[in-house]
């Protein structure tokens, strides 16, 4: 019986240290659990999709509300695939004043959907896949959004850029949150079409 005892302590023991341990990449690996991302403070689960995952990051909560706002969440809940270049709320405030309370009112439904959706590519591209794409296009790989846009990626190191129609540049800062539906790259800053 005390052999039982000690040995449900270990076990015990073991499952708590499992749960805590994270590896360098970010990614948590509960024991028994799917891996996740850390974004927000959150964790981001593979098995669930865009829209049940992006509520819970504290860092983008403006981007949700627009997402809201535009009506575009069952599209973002839809099987995709989907790639998301998601703008964190520090993105948004960089705009001019008022550019987001301008955009997210009734009346500019069209204009806010147009930039939200210019930040989505049909088909699911993780960092590897546009690495690669630049790498096969010489530099640089053209990404046509659902929008109608084009986003260029860019390598500079080993970090992954995005610029727009306008020649604004995003880094992605966290790459590779797998999503059910396809998969996001927190982005610093907010892509605009022309």
């Amino acid at each position: 019986m005390k052999k039982l005892a000690i040995a449900v302590a270990v076990t015990t023991s073991l499952l708590a240290a499992c749960a805590g341990m994270n590896d360098n990449s970010g990614m948590s690996k509960p024991m028994g659990m799917e891996s996740s991302v850390m974004v927000g403070g959150a964790a981001m689960f593979p098995s669930k999709d865009i829209v049940d995952n992006a509520v819970n990051s504290k860092d983008h909560t403006t981007l949700v509300a627009a997402v809201k706002a535009a009506g575009l969440v069952d599209t973002l809940k839809s099987p995709g695939p989907f790639t998301v270049f998601a703008p964190t709320n520090d993105a948004f405030a960089a705009l001019p004043a008022g550019t987001v309370d301008t955009l997210l009112k009734p009346e500019n439904k069209p204009t806010l959907t147009k930039v939200l959706t210019y930040h989505v590519v049909p088909g699911k591209y993780d960092a590897a896949a546009l690495m690669k794409m630049v790498s096969d296009g010489g530099g640089r790989a053209m990404l046509k959004t659902a929008s109608g846009g084009t986003l260029r990626a860019t390598t500079s190191g080993s970090s992954v850029m995005i610029t727009d129609d306008k020649g604004g540049t995003a880094m992605v800062t966290i790459a590779n949150v797998y999503q059910s539906n396809g998969v996001i790259h927190v982005v610093n800053k907010v892509l605009l079409p022309n």
